[in-house]
């Protein structure tokens, strides 16, 4: 015995089930007589079957009797054509699904995507320290001046010279305590001492006083 699609499509027309007002085993017993889901020209009887099948777990477990689905049983050409329909145009019934988990998906990236960009646009913030460099000469009769003058004729990028004042040590000495502001990635500090006590003529040699991150 065959489904009547055509008769079932125009009871479905009015109401939502084969009987009653929520799914029972009249409707699992029409369900599992059709072997394909049908025509989408069938649009009621589709709605219906997409419905039905979202309850497949439960089947075995819904109430009712089967015996008001035996109506829509026949075994006329109407029913028997439009069954080979349904077979040439079946309906995906996860396809709404998957469609829109590749939508979800879709927008997931392009957010991801517009995050990075703009991350990748944003400035980058450049490390910077302000250093307390002592510079102590040979002895009292070492020109400061001269001393101080060519310690700030060091250039380089990422280097700043600040102020400086000269602090006695003892005995008529005095070291030249100055300050500088540095980029971390771009300065050394060890390397810019060395180049300092370069002026052997002055620098007998250098100390970091103080060091702090901006």
């Amino acid at each position: 015995m065959s489904v009547d699609l055509a008769k079932l499509d125009q009871h479905l027309s009015t109401r939502s089930y084969v009987e009653g007002y929520s799914p029972s085993q009249a409707d699992v017993h029409v369900f599992n007589a059709l072997s394909a889901a049908p025509s989408s020209s069938l649009v009621n009887v589709t709605r219906w079957y997409k419905h039905i099948a979202s309850y497949a777990s439960e089947h075995t477990s819904l109430s009712g009797s089967s015996k008001a689905g035996e109506a829509f049983f026949g075994s006329g050409s109407a029913a028997t054509t439009e069954t080979a329909d349904a077979e040439d145009d079946e309906i995906d019934l996860f396809g709404e699904d998957e469609d829109e988990d590749a939508e979800a998906e879709r927008v997931k990236a392009e957010r991801v995507a517009a995050y990075n960009a703009k991350k990748a646009n944003k400035p980058k913030t450049i490390a910077k320290s302000v250093v307390t460099l002592e510079v102590k000469p040979w002895d009292d009769e070492t020109d400061m001046g001269a001393l101080e003058k060519s310690v700030r004729g060091i250039e380089k990028d990422g280097l700043v010279w600040g102020s400086s004042k000269l602090v006695a040590i003892g005995y008529g000495i005095k070291k030249l305590q100055i300050t500088l502001v540095i980029e971390d990635e771009k300065i050394s500090m060890d390397e810019l001492q060395e180049e300092i006590q370069e002026f052997e003529d002055y620098v007998q040699s250098t100390d970091v006083a103080a060091m702090q991150k901006l």
